[in-house]
């Protein structure tokens, strides 16, 4: 799952980019708001952290754009207001939660990873695929109940094909949500993810559709 972050305040930016990345989510930052407006409109994010006081343009603004120009990825705002008009505004906006400061980065982290569960249609912290079980609050994956051992990358392999079982995801999708902006975004490198997935949990539970993508299934019998 990928993650932007627009905050301005370029010390409590890192830190929850840091938090972030260490929470299994490749994370973009922006300080700014029309860096981040471009960002949001141009790249596919599973879910925003947006403030509301930023330079060059509003964080309200920004979202008002966003969601008239059809971008549909769950926002959650952070303010250094924390007054009820402000929360009515920023939801009427098209806000999906929000958070004041100062706040605690597990309160946060928790808020966005049910955001992007609801997103992908899913209500509970454990998703279950058969015989696959992802934690989503430990970050951790178990096949019959046993923990499989991944790498950031395979996690976040693992985490989305998770989060959309039965779908067939292409390689360009695959890239665009597991990997942040700056990485080096091979799609040959995602064959060889999925190859070392397949390795960890058995090779008849991620198809290959040749030209399509890779779709995660797994037998419930």
């Amino acid at each position: 799952m990928r993650v932007l972050v627009v905050e301005d305040e370029q010390e409590m930016a890192n830190q929850i980019g840091v938090s972030f990345r260490q929470a299994g989510y490749a994370t973009d930052v922006a300080f700014d708001g029309e860096e981040g407006h471009f960002l949001g409109d141009t790249e596919p994010y599973d879910a925003v952290v947006l403030d509301l006081g930023l330079p060059k343009m509003s964080g309200l603004k920004i979202l008002e754009q966003w969601r008239s120009n059809g971008q549909i990825m769950p926002v959650l705002i952070l303010s250094a207001r924390d007054t009820w008009r402000e929360k009515v505004t920023g939801l009427r906006a098209g806000a999906d939660d929000y958070l004041a400061k100062p706040f605690e980065m597990e309160e946060l982290i928790a808020r966005i990873e049910v955001l992007v569960r609801r997103q992908a249609g899913h209500a509970k912290a454990i998703l279950l695929c058969g015989h696959l079980k992802l934690d989503t609050t430990t970050k951790k994956l178990f096949l019959n109940d046993q923990l499989i051992n991944l790498t950031a990358l395979e996690y976040r392999l693992a985490d989305y094909l998770m989060h959309h079982p039965d779908s067939v995801i292409s390689k360009t999708e695959l890239t665009e949500h597991i990997y942040e902006m700056d990485s080096d975004r091979d799609s040959n490198v995602v064959e060889v993810l999925v190859k070392r997935l397949r390795n960890k949990i058995g090779a008849d539970l991620i198809i290959t559709h040749r030209g399509r993508g890779y779709q995660l299934f797994a037998d419930n019998d």
